[in-house]
């Protein structure tokens, strides 16, 4: 593997070793490149097929049993917690909720720090093992800090965060301590909190934000994942929530190589679900201008997901226009009223989770999701990510439940 700008009209290559993540040439993010590798297919599903009954550490983790779409390490360089395989689970109220009659979850919330990071931060701890890092740094607004601290603390390397003060969930925050991370609070929201980190960056730090190629390629392999727990036949539409982006686009780059690799016969529609507070990539849209318009204060119930100015933003444009995507916004009340409808399907999810159902029931709406139409919403954050969410909401219940005690 290789790196190379992501912008398909640049074609700048580099040494995977390269210590930037931005294209020295263009400016636009690198990507790891696996060109010319055509594996055979029938072959390959067999393999990672039977890996599933392994007890060797790196077949057994739902990331890793991938390891032929994946940067080479030796088995003693690989830092895992036992990340992926998580469940494919049928929405059945929730269905109802949204007007469809074959909608389905990919929980990422049950990995081992409760997020889909971890599914990135394997691979990108185990690089930054390889390279001999001391110190691996994150902005973040909760999830990140948590998985690169559990990753670090497990490869003996040290964590610092930088969180937006007074801005996350409680529980977030309690996990980077508890893996021993460094906290550095800054006054601001998160873009504000990345500026401060990229501005104070010692040469000791590697940087473990989602511009961070190698975490691309953990969190691609919940599309080879799915895809298999589909038995390879494509569901119509895979429906993301929609933050820095980081996500959205090792969807659409993990598409694109089964679909080149001869693994799947027909590509889903990738569909990106914002927050209407922190809606970049629909504004941007919407601009047509080409340039990024970023929400200077980004403002939702979602904090997962409240981001201003998304860096992966041209490689989610990609992702979309590959897949013949969509993206949308939805409201506050829109993601509180459809995260309560996945807890009664005995599911649970952390609010930006819930943009999913949000959008997913907008679009059934408008007629752009056909009733029959197979669709996988993607939950990334647990329930106990964001209590006070919870507890807000139902705090009706709480008061009625204390008055008839």
């Amino acid at each position: 593997m290789q790196l190379q700008c992501s912008n398909q009209h640049c074609g700048e290559s580099l040494p995977r070793d390269f210590a930037a993540f931005d294209c020295p040439k263009c400016g636009d993010l690198l990507e790891l490149s696996c060109n010319g590798f055509q594996p055979d297919p029938i072959e390959l599903k067999a393999l990672w097929r039977d890996r599933r009954l392994s007890n060797d550490p790196a077949d057994r983790s739902g990331v890793w049993r991938f390891r032929e779409f994946l940067p080479d390490y030796s088995s003693d360089q690989i830092v895992s917690l036992g990340e992926g395989n998580t469940p494919l689970i049928a929405g059945h109220k929730t269905g109802a909720f949204a007007g469809l009659s074959n909608l389905q979850f990919k929980h990422l919330g049950w990995n081992p720090t409760g997020s889909f990071k971890d599914l990135g931060m394997t691979v990108a701890v185990t690089e930054a093992r390889a390279r001999g890092v001391k110190v691996v740094a994150c902005a973040s607004t909760g999830n990140t800090a948590a998985s690169m601290a559990a990753y670090a603390a497990r490869a003996g390397i040290a964590a610092r965060v930088y969180l937006p003060k007074g801005r996350l969930s409680p529980a977030k925050v309690a996990q980077s301590l508890d893996y021993g991370a460094e906290i550095v609070e800054v006054d601001g929201n998160f873009d504000q909190a990345l500026a401060m980190m990229t501005e104070r960056k010692s040469s000791s730090e590697y940087f473990l934000n989602s511009i961070n190629p190698f975490r691309v390629e953990g969190q691609k392999t919940t599309m080879f994942e799915l895809m298999e727990q589909v038995d390879w036949n494509p569901p119509d539409f895979v429906v993301v929530p929609g933050g820095n982006l980081g996500n959205s686009s090792a969807f659409g780059k993990a598409l694109r190589e089964l679909s080149e690799a001869r693994l799947i016969d027909r590509v889903p529609r990738l569909v990106i679900v914002q927050a209407r507070g922190a809606n970049a990539l629909v504004k941007t849209l919407a601009a047509g201008s080409g340039q990024l318009e970023a929400v200077v204060e980004p403002k939702t119930c979602a904090s997962a997901i409240s981001i201003g100015a998304p860096r992966s933003w041209r490689k989610a444009l990609t992702a979309l226009n590959f897949t013949k995507g969509n993206v949308l916004d939805v409201s506050d009340e829109e993601i509180l009223e459809a995260k309560s409808v996945i807890g009664l399907d005995g599911i649970g999810c952390e609010p930006a989770s819930a943009t999913t159902l949000a959008g997913i029931r907008r679009l059934r709406r408008t007629g752009e999701i056909g009733e029959h139409d197979r669709v996988v919403a993607i939950l990334t954050g647990h329930v106990l990510k964001d209590p006070d969410i919870i507890l807000k909401t139902h705090s009706e219940r709480m008061a009625a439940a204390e008055v008839s005690a």
